[in-house]
């Protein structure tokens, strides 16, 4: 929501806003133009009939004071993707959408597109090298490129995100259960894909992973008008632990790696394409593509030893991250952690769709805060319950996030790399910090 804030601002709207808390960095961003409210809480007494618009978050809730006022007072009420919609009518809009994998591809294009001097709007879910915002809204820009996340619009507004952008082209990168509090059964969620799909604007274009015989199955179904695109992994070889893609006769080295992201990197070139980009000048923009926050980010490189952080949480998520890292770097050992942070994950039940998604590191460290379950109003799961579901031998679970970095503590970390993989932040750990508490070189 302060991206959103910051890039209205930019656009020369007056802004104001009210929460009741606001955290860093979105407290000092806010604060430096001026649009960082004076008190925390809600005060309906804000609202009035003046106002243009309140664009609402999902943390209101339907009994928000403000909210009710704004009712009271008839005033135009839009949900977040509902605003960005409305101020995108007269651009192409491009969508990325799927259950993994969004936030990369977004982040790839929109690099390529910044590389080659294409103007875009955008909306993207992680901060990016070279932009100052998650969000971007101009007069000027002739398209943008939107994150099309599954969750729920707003409170009031319960559908998701992605059925509010009405793209001209469309990716859809794979579908693997995800949100149960929302859509309680598989196939409840496939189906919000599938409208998606119906939401695509006439003689559109969807471009879609064909390895995901879900998304085949989406494809089939989809209108005559509507062009179908398939993707699957880019041609790549592993060299000295460095990724190549493969094009005829070039090797072009890049600084990203895995299979997931070799598909990813597939699906935002097709996009690229479509929007008028030669190829040759993808591959030249990609070569310099870091990655997205959180991201298989590289938080240390030293001599044998690597600590990535990735915001993988879902089970397809982990299991595609885990197995990148263990192909990239076969010949050093590998530590991964995971911490169960979401509603999907704490549930007892969606606890078996993670079986066997970390077997393929040497160690698999899984954690969750008790205090975290009880707060989401769970039932409460125990170690045992977690070790069972994952289901590999290679699996220690942890409900003391200080007893799990004190064993991060006790291995050796000579040619050995640490994955650590959380929605969350494993309560409070600074990863920036984690080199030097593990003892590792600066």
């Amino acid at each position: 929501m302060h991206n959103l804030a910051i890039a209205m601002y930019k656009k020369g709207y007056e802004v104001s806003g009210s929460d009741d808390e606001v955290f860093e960095p979105s407290k000092s961003r806010l604060s430096a133009l001026g649009l960082l409210p004076k008190e925390e809480g809600w005060f309906p007494e804000k609202i009035h009939a003046g106002l243009d618009a309140v664009i609402l978050g999902m943390h209101a809730r339907v009994d928000n004071p403000e909210l009710i006022r704004a009712q009271e007072l008839g005033l135009k009420i839009y949900s977040y993707p509902g605003y960005i919609y409305s101020q995108s009518t007269d651009k192409t809009r491009v969508v990325i959408g799927g259950s993994h994998g969004k936030t990369s591809i977004t982040a790839m294009i929109l690099h390529a597109l910044h590389t080659n001097q294409m103007d875009s709007d955008y909306l993207v879910g992680a901060q990016l090298k070279g932009f100052d915002t998650m969000v971007r809204i101009t007069a000027e820009a002739p398209r943008i490129l939107l994150e099309g996340d599954e969750y729920l619009a707003s409170p009031i507004e319960r559908v998701p995100k992605f059925h509010l952008y009405y793209p001209h082209i469309a990716l859809l990168s794979g579908v693997a259960w995800d949100h149960i509090n929302v859509f309680p059964t598989f196939a409840n969620y496939v189906e919000q894909f599938q409208i998606f799909t119906e939401k695509i604007e006439p003689n559109g274009t969807l471009i879609f992973y064909d390895g995901d015989e879900e998304l085949v199955k989406i494809a089939a179904q989809c209108r005559p008008d509507i062009r179908l695109q398939p993707y699957h992994e880019h041609a790549s070889e592993i060299r000295d632990g460095v990724t190549y893609l493969v094009a005829g006769e070039e090797r072009i080295p890049l600084k990203i790696f895995g299979k997931h992201n070799l598909q990813n990197l597939n699906g935002a070139m097709l996009v690229c394409e479509e929007l008028g980009m030669k190829r040759v000048d993808f591959y030249h923009a990609i070569q310099s593509f870091t990655g997205a926050a959180k991201r298989l980010e590289l938080v240390y490189g030293g001599d044998g030893t690597s600590i990535f952080k990735d915001f993988a949480h879902s089970p397809s998520k982990l299991k595609a991250t885990t197995d990148a890292v263990r192909e990239q770097f076969p010949n050093r050992k590998l530590i991964a952690c995971m911490e169960l942070h979401t509603f999907s994950s704490l549930n007892e039940e969606f606890l078996l769709e993670y079986k066997n998604s970390m077997a393929k590191a040497d160690k698999a460290f899984i954690y969750f805060n008790p205090h975290t379950v009880a707060h989401k109003k769970l039932k409460p799961i125990t170690p045992e319950q977690v070790r069972a579901a994952f289901g590999s031998e290679n699996v220690t679970v942890y409900d003391d996030s200080a007893r799990l970095l004190e064993d991060l503590k006790q291995e050796n970390w000579s040619n050995s790399n640490l994955l650590m993989m959380s929605s969350g932040n494993f309560d409070g750990l600074n990863f920036e910090q984690l080199p030097s508490i593990l003892g590792l070189k600066s």
